[in-house]
């Protein structure tokens, strides 16, 4: 699989899949948001993180499947990762996540027959305007979301301005520029490997727990390693940043 999209070009970037030679256009593109974030950041300081909810989703094939010598074991594959026969619990389907500087705000899980279209994602979007009320943030929010076609619709835009969110600027095919595939996801996935489930509850619980026991610096440095992403994707000027 890896060779096959390798051919046709890409490369996988924060558990990804990106064009694996960004066009020029891209790589401007890239910094013109970087340089826009940044010099906000840098104006606002820390009061500009406090406003902002970063929400990401992640396809993910959780399972338990039995194998010769290795009896029970949890294996977490992206959707492009080769498949794996499932002879035990399998769980497929998305986790929709939004946090910001200080904790998980919303975690909605989505079973595999859903589709993320506009409808479903508005949905998630309310859900979260619900939760930000209910636990109290009363700052403007600025939501950091990739470009894909749910979320850039026009549907998606209208109910993002009611919900009187302002959506941040994020160029295409920058993976490396999203927070939860470079901070969260990958400690998440790599805290669930090894572990047992006897059920999809049990799955939702364990990605759950971990959420609530992490404490403010673990979400405050997905933020801080973003702004350096920001100075780092400047520099290059505009191709990836892998660290």
């Amino acid at each position: 699989m890896e060779h096959i999209i390798g051919v046709l070009g890409f490369r996988k970037v924060c558990a990804r899949w990106a064009p694996r030679m960004l066009s020029d256009e891209m790589k401007a593109e890239r910094v013109r948001s970087s340089r826009e974030l940044l010099e906000r950041f840098e104006k606002e300081g820390e009061d500009f993180f406090k406003k902002t909810i970063t929400g990401d989703e992640t396809w993910s094939i959780i399972m338990t499947p039995r194998t010769k010598g290795n009896p029970w074991n949890t294996v977490i594959r992206n959707h492009l990762s080769r498949k794996i026969q499932n002879t035990g619990f399998g769980w497929k389907g998305y986790v929709d996540c939004f946090w910001n500087s200080v904790r998980v705000v919303l975690a909605d899980f989505l079973a595999e027959e859903t589709t993320i279209n506009s409808q479903r994602y508005i949905e998630t979007l309310t859900a979260l305007k619900r939760r930000i009320e209910r636990i109290g943030i009363r700052n403007e929010t600025l939501l950091q979301h990739d470009n894909a076609r749910p979320h850039t619709s026009a549907a998606t835009r209208d109910v993002i301005q009611r919900l009187d969110f302002s959506a941040l600027p994020h160029p295409p095919y920058s993976p490396d520029l999203a927070p939860s595939n470079f901070h969260l996801f990958p400690k998440l996935k790599a805290h669930l490997k090894g572990q047992r489930f006897s059920c999809e509850e049990e799955v939702k619980s364990a990605v759950r727990k971990w959420f609530q026991k992490q404490n403010t610096n673990f979400f405050k440095d997905g933020f801080q390693k973003l702004v350096q992403r920001w100075r780092k994707c400047i520099e290059v000027p505009g191709d990836f940043v892998e660290k």
